[in-house]
């Protein structure tokens, strides 16, 4: 991939006198590059991440739409999807040399009712949340999997995750730990009243259909990737699956899934 128009997205709560911000640029630069700060476009070669995993959340779903490769600089405390760290800014001359790979992520499509347009498309690179319209109320849920009921959960919510997103929300709710390149799709209850309910595990290509299923449900709470979360009335179903679109990332080295993993939580405990 030839590298001649970058597009850096900084986190300006992490980056407030834009300090950061201009060390990258002036790196791609001095390689003759054109640096841009802002939004990605049909000419952008490369996007560049300046934050945490919920600045390369943001990120992803519009390079996803062009297929536009994602770097991450950690500026945040887990950094789990970015690449890099600020203070090793070095490492981007490997960009020039050819020595780094992209790695594709697996995205899910979740289709929501529309009063207006009668569906609504998000694209997830992490995961999808339903929960209680009211903060403090369990939900009981039901999902159905191609077509046939697969389980019901009495719980505070469900999450649905790809397995990027098995390190994130779903791990807190001891959901199972996924390694990147497994194409997956997982639910995972969260806070469920019973002894027997557990995470599950489905084929990328299945099709899952989550709605409220008790008798008194009201409203319902849908987040995808963190997001501001969308009411759902009553009886709504959503509708999750494998999306067409793909996030790449850029990736230096190959350090293995599991060492990546303990290095990253294990940081994230000795903060």
């Amino acid at each position: 991939m030839k590298i001649k128009n970058v597009v850096l997205i900084p986190n300006k709560a992490k980056d407030c006198d834009g300090s950061y911000t201009e060390q990258v640029s002036n790196i791609f630069t001095s390689r003759g590059c054109r640096v841009e700060i802002g939004n990605i476009t049909p000419m952008t070669d490369l996007a560049v991440v300046l934050g945490g995993d919920g600045s390369m959340l943001r990120a992803a779903r519009n390079a996803s739409a062009r297929g536009i490769p994602l770097l991450g600089i950690n500026l945040g405390r887990v950094g789990y999807m970015t690449e890099t760290e600020i203070g090793d800014l070095g490492v981007l001359d490997r960009l020039f040399d050819g020595d780094y790979r992209i790695e594709s992520r697996m995205m899910l499509d979740v289709i929501v009712p529309d009063e207006r347009y009668g569906t609504r498309r998000l694209v997830a690179l992490n995961d999808a949340v339903l929960a209680s319209g009211v903060v403090t109320k369990m939900i009981d849920i039901g999902v159905d999997v191609d077509g046939s009921a697969a389980c019901r959960y009495y719980a505070d919510g469900i999450i649905v995750a790809t397995p990027t997103g098995s390190t994130a929300y779903s791990l807190s709710a001891g959901g199972p730990v996924i390694d990147p390149v497994v194409h997956c799709i997982s639910v995972t209850p969260v806070s469920a009243h019973s002894l027997t309910a557990r995470p599950m595990i489905f084929s990328s290509e299945s099709k899952l259909e989550i709605f409220g299923c008790g008798r008194r449900e009201g409203k319902a709470c849908l987040t995808v990737d963190g997001g501001v979360g969308i009411m759902l009335p009553r009886g709504s179903r959503v509708t999750v699956k494998k999306s067409s679109r793909v996030t790449k990332l850029i990736r230096f080295g190959k350090s293995p899934f599991c060492e990546t993993l303990q290095k990253k939580l294990s940081e994230k405990d000795t903060d």
